[in-house]
């Protein structure tokens, strides 16, 4: 849920925070207070689109940032980890600056991010839903995702043994395609993998060759002062400083001391181990530089075959294994493409097997979502009975694509309705009457609401157009939806004011020439003096009040019958 909302510079907004709770609040007040504002900084907080336009005139940028509290299974953890984003004890920080030159900086949980990620992650908190707002349930193309979400618990099971076989049908299409391409294309592939495969064979690479010529040639760049550091340790040991023949004295020396005074005996021993040593070391020196040989040839040689790697390594691979990988998958492809009529007898025989298994797996996912289709067409038309549209005909339509297949199977899914008795079922996205558009998007959304895993729904304004018994009808599915998901609503209804578990009450004042908004959540006796203004107009009457008193007191009666699951 969203649970902190800091506004400032934002529009009309100099300085607003705003504390939200659970379950259902009301934002109500006069036009152009702000209330629409306020979701505005919303949207934009979860990625929606801005510009300069909002920043507050004469400041430099806007700042929007708000905190959501979510828990362990919520869907936007794995969305986070996708974008290496760290959630710590279930709480999102999102943040959005909005500079005078209409730049945006984006963050979450205090990580840099670009505009989109921001959206994708912002997806799975927020909903918003507006008379004017494209949605998921208005687009055709999202029809589909959400009857799979619907029934996701059996759907999914299906999907992913279809992708399966999917993954395998694409991949033998693909292999089949590139075999069946022309002559001439398969003549040029063919001489060009034949060249790099001969290129890499007559280089006669090894294993970590590289490397170990790398070793040598530091070897023999730094051979003169290799050699003389270890002729000057030789003759050290041996030469005109003598080492070996002093240590050899000392050796002697405390041979006679150890002979009269034991107590010598364990220094005597230490020098002529150490002796010892040094005399199987000086052996090993000479023998080094017996065999320390400067060949200036074999440098240019090194040189000549580590440049010849080098070629290699920027044509085929970073490493030696690479390019032998790589050659070992050509050496492959070229036997292919010699011998491709008998490969592709062999590809098409296979896709032909597969496409009958992904067929089969294709039936059985469409036949799943048809049962699961009826379930919710079922829900849809009880819910829709709720919003007194009793005679309208919900339906989702199925279109196949066989013999064609997609990821997601061989369904096109669109939902259609009609609202009148005798008139045709139309496509949901071509549904115009602003009150029946707003009942059956609250039916929808009364089902949805639950499969979709959203932190907050907010319904800015959806209840335009209706009045009465529908008006209440709205109100009391509204504060259902709140039940499962915090609910924000703009309303201009009292009877949806009335269902509020929380009514903030939106304002605004002239200070210093200047319109700020402010944003106070209502005691019990401003809630009938709100709800009298929003039933009467500008004068309160003691006859509104009392009806403002009734529809608290209805709704209170209305919280506490135990509703049915939706």
């Amino acid at each position: 849920m969203l649970s902190e909302l800091s506004i400032k510079n934002f529009a009309i907004i100099e300085a607003l925070s705003i504390s939200f709770e659970k379950g259902l609040t009301v934002l109500t007040g006069e036009t152009g207070a702000g209330k629409s504002i306020i979701i505005d900084a919303i949207h934009l907080l979860v990625g929606g689109r801005g510009s300069a336009e909002f920043v507050r005139h004469g400041e430099e940028k806007a700042e929007i940032e708000g905190l959501f509290q979510i828990n362990e299974d919520h869907p936007c953890h794995s969305k986070a980890f996708e974008f290496g984003i760290e959630i710590e004890e279930g709480m999102v920080i999102l943040r959005r600056d909005i500079s005078r030159s209409g730049k945006s900086v984006c963050r979450i949980n205090g990580k840099l991010v670009t505009i989109s990620t921001l959206r994708e992650v912002g997806s799975t908190l927020v909903d918003i839903h507006s008379q004017h707002e494209h949605q998921d349930l208005m687009d055709e193309s999202r029809h589909l995702l959400l009857l799979d979400q619907f029934g996701f618990e059996e759907i999914s099971h299906s999907q992913a043994e279809y992708q399966e076989v999917f993954h395998r049908y694409e991949q033998t299409s693909q292999k089949l395609k590139s075999l069946s391409e022309n002559e001439q294309k398969t003549a040029h592939r063919l001489d060009l993998i034949q060249f790099q495969f001969d290129e890499i064979q007559k280089a006669k690479l090894k294993l970590n060759e590289d490397e170990q010529l790398f070793e040598e040639k530091r070897k023999l760049a730094n051979f003169e002062r290799v050699f003389e550091a270890v002729q000057s340790s030789y003759n050290a040991l041996t030469g005109e400083q003598k080492g070996l023949d002093w240590i050899s004295m000392v050796m002697g020396h405390l041979e006679d001391a150890a002979a009269l005074d034991s107590s010598y005996k364990e220094i005597y021993e230490s020098v002529m181990n150490s002796f010892y040593h040094l005399e199987d070391a000086s052996r090993t020196l000479r023998n080094e530089l017996d065999g320390l040989e400067y060949d200036p040839q074999r440098l240019n040689e090194i040189e000549e075959r580590l440049n010849e790697i080098n070629q290699l390594k920027r044509k085929y691979g970073k490493t030696i294994e690479e390019i032998l990988e790589y050659a070992a998958k050509i050496e492959e492809e070229i036997e292919t493409l010699q011998n491709k009529e008998t490969h592709i007898g062999q590809l098409e025989k296979q896709l032909t097997s597969i496409k009958k298994d992904l067929t089969i797996e294709a039936q059985v996912l469409t036949e799943l979502r048809k049962r699961w289709a009826d379930k919710l067409t079922s829900l849809i038309h009880n819910e829709l009975k709720e919003l007194y549209m009793a005679k309208t005909v919900f339906e989702i339509r199925f279109e196949s694509f066989l013999p064609h297949f997609s990821k997601n199977g061989v369904d096109h899914v669109e939902f259609y309705i009609s609202t009148n008795p005798g008139e045709p079922l139309k496509p949901l996205s071509k549904i115009a009457s602003g009150g029946e558009l707003s009942r059956i998007m609250l039916a929808l959304k009364s089902i949805f609401s639950r499969h979709q895993g959203v932190t907050s729904i907010i319904f800015d304004e959806v209840d335009t157009g209706v009045s009465g018994r529908v008006a209440q009808s709205i109100a009391e599915k509204i504060y259902n939806v709140a039940v499962d998901s915090q609910v924000l609503c703009i309303s201009h209804l009292p009877q949806v004011a009335a269902m509020a578990d929380t009514h903030l009450f939106i304002s605004k004042v002239t200070e210093g020439g200047r319109t700020k908004t402010s944003v106070s959540p209502l005691s019990f006796e401003e809630k009938i003096k709100e709800i009298g203004r929003m039933i009467s107009g500008a004068e309160i009457t003691d006859l509104t009040k009392k009806h403002a008193e009734e529809l608290l007191f209805l709704a209170s009666e209305n919280k506490k019958i135990e509703k049915l699951p939706n």
